[in-house]
């Protein structure tokens, strides 16, 4: 593959909720690039101080002293809206302030050199991509413009388009964006099995930060195709955190009689004790709180055990296994099928994550051979590495097959979705459904583009709409393709051409303003199995409209027949088109569309005013 992707090396950057990682492609093997530190992983922390920014370590080093101007967890920002309830969570525990902006995006406030500035979720991530960039650009001695990124499985297009402009931000040329999951699995695929024969089926369980991804893979000759994704980007490492801090802040006000939850300096401190005794909990049963004058003078003491982390935070960490189950129900494999659990993610070193999943899996052993902290990044170097012909023929011959977490679909004017390409169908992919008009004489139909797994298109997500002109035409007669174009990157584009004229539109799906939280996709596909009853009543009415609406239309083509006409009083022909022009006229009206018995009554209403037509056609 020629290297047309623009001068110099590419990069992997696994871009995370707390910690970021960037690897590199070189002397044909993947190198971890250590930062000015010495560290592996640098922490994805932006502060603003009244002389500069800070980002990486000397960010959290001081954070502390300066909570309110640090800023972390910008990745739980990215691509989301402002009034989205887990946003509204989550800015009650971060001692920074994030408000409001045009078009209900969040915004980072802080005071930077003496002022209040405000900043998007995603100029926070492009300063972490640039610290990213400048540590490979020190290691390799010259500019670094092409990168991959990776985001979590579950990230919807938005999210995922919101990653590629932080990107842009940060003076990137984003290659590809690529999942979390798939990148490990790619780690996990040249460490592991080069030479293996046969086909492999992996479970790549990914815990993070701010994320809990799972993904199923079958990995043969070099292909690694994602059969599944599910997922919850908003459960990780700092819920647990949360719920570490909620617990200590209630036992110091039991010691000392002191609330400090609105004291932001108290609480970073307590936090970052808490997170470091989740850290030490992995390899020990019990570990010390200790924080030297946290609150007016006093010092705070306690212990945590295993058992007692694990009670803390059970119902999150049994949360975490429900994206396993609904990622192998997706897939239709039955958990007997798989052969390799993959652990990635720091969080993943939680001992009751990794018994939870041992468990579910009746006792198989987990795959602890990649480093959790870095695969991610590893697997990001090796794509770039392709993308950009750096690689030898151990990675040149790797082809990703990744998927769409949600059906795409249109609605026309019925009250059902028409699905062109159904979640989990792996991208880039092209599919085209004919339609035809409703309504004699029809100029124009528009359709509704949606995303979800609902049966309405009012219980999905809408994306936008097209409209195309049609020949006037008796109804049926005028026909439209409509055409579903989902490239690499998740961006949909839409076409439509009348098949008599050739008339075509189009459109590009650009995710920026329609898309949905992580919640509301969670949302719908739970939805979608709460509902089934509701929606499996849903399409019998609608069958009973259709059934209403063809009889209706057939009549009315049928009294045009001078033939049939010529057999039947003229006061019944008027009985049998004024009875067929008072049902299609009703069933126009959706207000109907309430229960089933009403359209199987008028249908056998009509049947009997049109049955001596019948009966003389008949004859």
């Amino acid at each position: 593959m020629a290297n047309n992707q623009g001068e110099g090396p590419a990069i992997g950057i696994d871009l995370g909720t707390t910690y970021s990682c960037v690897a590199v492609w070189q002397n044909d093997r993947v190198e971890i690039i250590t930062n000015d530190q010495g560290n592996r992983t640098t922490p994805s922390y932006v502060a603003f101080t009244s002389a500069q920014s800070l980002v990486g370590d000397p960010a959290m080093n001081q954070v502390a002293r300066n909570p309110t101007n640090s800023v972390f967890d910008a990745k739980r920002l990215i691509g989301r809206r402002f009034s989205d309830p887990s946003i509204q969570n989550d800015i009650n525990l971060w001692p920074f302030k994030v408000i409001g902006g045009p078009g209900d995006k969040p915004m980072i406030m802080v005071n930077y050199k003496g002022e209040e500035k405000h900043f998007t979720a995603e100029e926070i991530s492009s300063m972490v991509l640039i610290k990213m960039r400048e540590i490979a650009e020190a290691y390799l001695g010259k500019t670094v413009k092409n990168a991959v990124v990776t985001v979590p499985a579950y990230f919807n297009d938005s999210q995922r388009k919101a990653t590629k402009d932080a990107g842009g931000i940060a003076g990137l040329n984003v290659l590809r964006i690529i999942n979390e999951p798939t990148a490990a699995a790619i780690a996990y695929g040249l460490e592991k099995m080069v030479g293996s024969i046969g086909k492999r089926n992996v479970l790549v369980f990914d815990l993070g930060g701010g994320t809990t991804d799972v993904s199923l893979l079958t990995i043969e000759k070099g292909v690694f195709e994602v059969k599944a994704v599910a997922g919850d980007t908003h459960l990780g490492g700092q819920d647990f955190d949360n719920r570490m801090l909620k617990h200590f802040v209630e036992i110091f006000r039991r010691q000392h009689n002191v609330d400090i939850s609105r004291d932001s300096r108290a609480l970073r401190r307590l936090r970052t004790a808490c997170e470091k005794a989740k850290r030490i909990l992995s390899s020990t049963i019990e570990t010390a709180i200790e924080v030297d004058c946290l609150y007016n003078g006093i010092d705070f003491f306690s212990t945590i055990t295993c058992a007692k982390f694990s009670e803390l935070n059970m119902d999150l960490l049994r949360k975490c296994i429900k994206p396993v189950e609904k990622c192998l129900a997706d897939a239709k494999m039955d958990k007997s099928c798989v052969h390799d659990i993959v652990l990635t993610g720091g969080s993943s070193r939680i001992p009751k994550v990794q018994q939870l999943l041992q468990d579910f899996f009746d006792g198989k052993e987990l795959s602890k051979s990649i480093n959790p902290d870095e695969a991610v990044a590893y697997g990001a170097a090796v794509q770039a590495a392709i993308l950009t012909g750096m690689g030898n023929e151990k990675i040149q011959d790797i082809i990703l097959l990744n998927v769409t977490p949600l059906s795409l679909g249109v609605g026309v004017r019925g009250p059902v979705m028409s699905v062109l390409i159904p979640r989990n169908t792996t991208i880039p992919t092209k599919k085209e459904l004919e339609y035809q008009t409703l309504f004699d004489n029809q100029a124009s139909i528009t359709f509704h583009v949606y995303e979800g797994e609902r049966v309405r298109p009012c219980d999905n997500n809408f994306l936008g709409n097209i409209t195309i002109p049609v020949t006037p035409a008796p109804r049926g007669v005028a026909k439209v393709i409509v055409c579903f174009d989902l490239d690499i990157d998740g961006i949909l584009n839409v076409s439509s051409e009348e098949k008599t004229t050739g008339v075509k539109r189009k459109i590009t799906i650009t995710n920026d303003k329609w898309r949905l939280s992580n919640e509301e996709v969670e949302r719908m596909v739970q939805d979608a199995k709460r509902y089934k009853a509701e929606d499996d009543y849903h399409m019998k009415k609608v069958k009973a409209k259709l059934d209403l609406e063809n009889y209706a239309y057939n009549m009315k083509n049928a009294v045009n027949d001078e033939n049939i006409c010529a057999k039947l009083s003229p006061a019944v022909l008027k009985e049998i088109k004024d009875a067929i022009e008072q049902v299609i006229q009703w069933s126009l009206d959706d207000r109907h569309v309430v229960d089933l018995k009403p359209y199987q009554d008028k249908l056998e209403w009509l049947k009997s005013i049109c049955n001596p037509m019948q009966q003389k056609d008949d004859n």
